[in-house]
């Protein structure tokens, strides 16, 4: 995927001026995103299971597990492929895969007891460090798979978090992975040896060894686990703090009229390349699955000389887990308080279909599903030609571009702009000369519809808001059918 720099466009539709420094800033960043690269082969069997979950992740050789139990083959095929594009994307070397058809996950170990054991002969087969299994596992079943393979094992969960934690570098995006990381790590404490050992708390009599026994009657495990649940505590602090920071600058571009359309969709459809398209922002480009954590926000102007903001965010994913929708939910708040979102979809995907569900689902879950949706078909140029036919019949209203081209661009502006928010109060009204800072913000945050010079002041025919309508109206013109608006 490659990152565009666009220049202003000569029909009107031109982007916001940014530094050349940064400009760079998307280049810079996946320079240094692939300076440091995982190396294989590194460690084998854990010597002990136990600490896997107080140990780094570090992803390898890795084995891919799954359990099909509903849909056809293709669907359990396509998230299995899409397993191993996360694993790839943390830098793991997958080396294959197993799917097992089931009408549910075994309680115990998830697939079934003949399939760990062909599990078990695969991995040592194959040298794998890690096996990684297409769902989340519950502790009791992680806890059964290491007893019975011998190596690490993590879930769909797991792996995304540690995807979100080598990609998130602001400090909001970071605290809100270490609150995801954090609630999918509680329920899964365990603790061994020593660690398991309680002081007697109060008083021992004969049971305990009297002094230097007593003490707070707590295991490590549940010292732990109160640490974790005060670390979360301040961590959903932070984070509500900085959402009211968002919360404020959302606030002050809805009170000067400033629409907001945000860029939604599956991840790794493009959304970055879009937004750079459009506004020439330079942010990050990477062919891989959440290179985006942090919203990037840029402004852009219509043909007609409105202004409003395009939002990049975080891309979606099927079974997206909850702890990472909840710790993320100011961000995804850019969605929820947005006028327009524009929809983006893999048009070279082998099942958009499902993209556009698994999208629309998370949607909902943000209260964004009300918002007015433009569905945006990209990757038009990399699609299956019998494929576009059908999604256009599918998504009569979607329109179909090419990021990497420039395909449909123009369509893609014009059906942006017809969809954005119009100022709610037409007026008529002659303003003075020295006033010109009223003609600009009617241009910035209005609809001029006609604009005339005479002797005394400039004549403006325009759809504007109520707050500069209320400042006009000393310059209305009195055979303004609409002049009432001034009382």
């Amino acid at each position: 995927m490659r990152k565009f720099n666009q220049k202003p466009d000569t029909d009107g539709f031109v982007a916001s001026q940014f530094e050349a420094d940064e400009q760079t800033d998307g280049a810079l960043e996946l320079a240094d995103r692939h300076a440091l690269r995982r190396v294989a082969r590194l460690s084998t069997e854990l010597t002990d299971v136990t600490e896997v979950e107080y140990r780094q992740l570090r992803l390898e050789r890795v084995l891919l597990v799954g359990v099909w139990t509903d849909g056809s083959a293709a669907d359990a095929e396509n998230s299995l492929a899409e397993l191993a594009a996360l694993a790839e994307t943390a830098g793991s070397q997958v080396l294959d895969g197993l799917v097992q058809r089931r009408g549910r996950a075994d309680p115990s170990t998830f697939i079934g007891r003949g399939k760990v054991r062909e599990l078990r002969d695969l991995v040592l087969s194959s040298a794998a460090d890690t096996v990684v299994c297409d769902g989340e596992l519950s502790p009791s079943q992680l806890r059964s798979l290491e007893a019975e393979i011998k190596v690490k094992v993590i879930d769909r969960t797991a792996l995304i978090l540690d995807i979100f934690a080598q990609h998130a570098k602001s400090r909001e995006g970071k605290a809100q992975v270490e609150l995801a990381q954090l609630q999918y790590l509680l329920p899964r404490l365990r603790g061994w040896g020593e660690a398991m050992s309680r002081q007697a708390g109060g008083r021992v009599g004969s049971q305990g060894g009297g002094i230097g026994t007593r003490g707070p009657g707590e295991t490590k495990l549940e010292t732990d686990r109160r640490r974790i649940r005060t670390r979360i505590s301040k961590l959903k602090r932070e984070i509500t703090a900085m959402g009211t920071v968002r919360e404020t600058k959302r606030a002050t571009r809805r009170r000067q009229g400033v629409p907001a359309v945000a860029i939604a969709g599956y991840t790794n459809a493009g959304k970055s390349s879009l937004l750079n398209r459009l506004t020439g922002a330079g942010v990050l480009v990477e062919n891989a699955l959440f290179a985006t954590l942090d919203p990037k926000t840029r402004q852009a102007r219509a043909a007609d000389g409105r202004v409003y903001t395009l939002s990049d965010t975080v891309g979606f994913v099927r079974h997206l887990p909850h702890q990472l929708v909840e710790a993320f939910r100011s961000t995804l708040e850019e969605v929820s308080g947005a006028d327009l979102v524009l929809h983006v979809v893999d048009g070279a995907h082998a099942d958009p279909e499902q993209q556009v569900r698994a999208v629309r689902e998370v949607l909902a879950e943000v209260d964004a599903h009300t918002v007015t949706e433009l569905l945006v078909v990209n990757k038009t140029d990399a699609a299956d030609e019998e494929a576009l036919p059908r999604l256009k019949r599918l998504w009569p209203d979607a329109v179909f571009v090419s990021a990497r081209t420039g395909a449909g661009f123009d369509e893609l502006r014009t059906a942006i702009e017809a969809r954005l928010p119009g100022p709610a109060l037409e007026v008529r009204v002659r303003v003075p000369y020295d006033r010109g800072d009223l003609i600009a913000r009617a241009h910035t945050a209005g609809e001029v519809l006609a604009t005339e010079h005479t002797p005394q002041g400039t004549a403006l025919h325009a759809r504007v808001d109520a707050a500069l309508a209320a400042e006009l109206a000393p310059y209305v013109l009195r055979e303004d059918p609409n002049a009432d608006y001034a009382a």
